[in-house]
């Protein structure tokens, strides 16, 4: 995985283009039906009294990320809000905020609550997709682990009901606090659950 970022790291980011001009901020991400993967990103105006804007950024449409920006070609790659909601859409119903959501294993154990959500970028963000690979969480008290916020890594697919999200009990195995060694946990548990290692 080339590219680690948390979701909180993206929003108010400014979106640039190619040519300097600062067009938006990062306003909110929008994650495809099913949660896998970052859609598009709403936008919010440049400035201290900007508020929200009618337009989305597909993620198909940027052409690089960085610590500091999200790079467009150019304004030509915004898109009305309602066309990027409406794609999303069409996958059928998503799962809704994931944030304060508890983890408990498929055993029943309590992992945490989630505080954030991990995404990983693969290669050149314009031929690839941010995939949502794993959620921060604070520990549950019984895992004895104090208040450190803890990375845990997610499968392809996971159970939500809303309050709860499902992981299989394997992955509290791969539970780390530092984000740059948290692609190579990621990796290691998917392999794992394809039956690879």
């Amino acid at each position: 995985m080339s590219t680690l970022l948390r979701a909180s790291e993206l929003v108010k980011m400014p979106v640039v283009t190619h040519g300097g001009e600062d067009v938006a901020q990062i306003k909110d991400i929008v994650y495809a039906a099913h949660g896998g993967h970052v859609e598009a990103f709403t936008l919010a105006g440049r400035g201290l009294f900007a508020g929200p804007l009618k337009t989305a950024l597909p993620w198909a449409r940027v052409a690089g990320l960085g610590k500091s920006a999200v790079v467009i070609e150019s304004e030509d790659d915004l898109v009305p809000l309602e066309e990027a909601l409406a794609a999303t859409a069409q996958d059928g119903p998503g799962r809704g905020d994931v944030l304060n959501s508890q983890v408990l294993t498929d055993q029943g154990t309590a992992l945490g609550t989630v505080s954030d959500v991990v995404i990983g970028i693969l290669g050149d963000p314009a031929s690839s997709q941010a995939d949502v690979v794993g959620y921060e969480i604070l520990p549950a008290e019984t895992m004895n682990r104090g208040k450190q916020r803890l990375l845990i890594p997610l499968p392809d697919t996971i159970a939500a009901s809303g309050e709860h999200l499902m992981v299989p009990a394997s992955a509290s195995n791969y539970l780390t606090d530092d984000l740059a060694q948290f692609g190579s946990a990621v990796d290691a548990f998917r392999a794992q659950l394809g039956g690879r290692v």
